[in-house]
């Protein structure tokens, strides 16, 4: 077997998979969480930095996020920030800080982020299976070149097919962890 392809194919795999547990993070539930943030750019003195890098993200209550920015003339730059990103939300500030307050979802808005989650998880699906697919390439030419017996270019497939199985699993429970925890009123 393979050791050294199996190893750097299942470090792929996991990377893949946390890719996708991050982009499933920033898709809105109907409860707040400082990660919902995680997409939004600030443009802090000419740069786009992270919202996180020009202030503190916080959740005082499950339907409120509370933003204190480091400087009080970042404030109108992050609401705009936020007010340009996909996320639906509006946020109100004193001067000091800024509440983004999240709605409740509807029925119909609920089915469509279960839609969209799903499209992200299958997407991530396909990236384990492609990084598989590149793993029996390689090992096929390996076979080719005769770098390898043919047992051996067998028993690094089946491991590695273990491995796709075991990282799809993985994104099959995050994807029903999100859709619980999006379809709960």
């Amino acid at each position: 077997m393979d050791k050294k392809l199996a190893s750097e194919t299942e470090e792929r795999m996991k990377r893949s998979v946390e890719a996708t547990r991050r982009e499933l993070a920033t898709i809105r539930t109907g409860k707040a969480t400082t990660s919902l943030l995680d997409s939004v750019r600030v443009n802090y003195y000419g740069n786009m930095v992270p919202l996180n890098q020009t202030a503190n993200v916080s959740v005082p209550e499950s339907r409120m996020i509370l933003i204190q920015p480091w400087e009080k003339t970042m404030v109108e730059e992050i609401k705009k920030a936020i007010l340009k990103s996909d996320l639906g939300l509006n946020p109100t500030d004193d001067g000091m800080v800024i509440r983004l307050p999240i709605p409740p979802l509807t029925e119909e808005r609920r089915k469509d982020l279960v839609r969209a989650v799903r499209v992200l998880a299958e997407e991530g699906r396909v990236k384990i299976r492609g990084i598989r697919r590149d793993a029996n390439e390689s090992l096929r030419m390996k076979e080719k070149e005769k770098s390898i017996s043919e047992d051996e270019s067998r028993k690094t497939q089946n491991e590695i097919q273990k491995l796709t199985d075991k990282y799809i699993e993985e994104i099959d429970s995050a994807l029903d962890g999100k859709q619980k925890e999006i379809m709960e009123v």
